[in-house]
């Protein structure tokens, strides 16, 4: 049937196999490490909001290169923080 199509399930699968949200899972993750990184360097949480800023200030054109660059080039594991 074509409603069953429409369900908030099939929704949901669609959005977790968008390209879009695969790089926002992406972005995330980077930004979860950094908060990590720069807390033990601290010696205290720094909390999501500042690594969030730190890293798009400092990291995110690099990351956003690299991914680019791995895109074209096939299917590699790219993490830089």
């Amino acid at each position: 049937m074509a409603s069953r199509d429409r369900t908030p399930q099939g929704k949901h699968e669609f959005v977790k196999q968008s390209s879009l949200y695969q790089e926002f899972l992406a972005e995330r993750e980077e930004i979860l490490k950094h908060k990590w990184l720069e807390s033990e360097r601290l010696g205290y949480d720094i909390g999501f909001e500042r690594a969030l800023l730190d890293w798009i200030r400092k990291h995110r054109e690099g990351w956003r290169a690299s991914r680019r660059t791995s895109a074209r080039s096939g299917p590699q594991s790219s993490g830089a923080c």
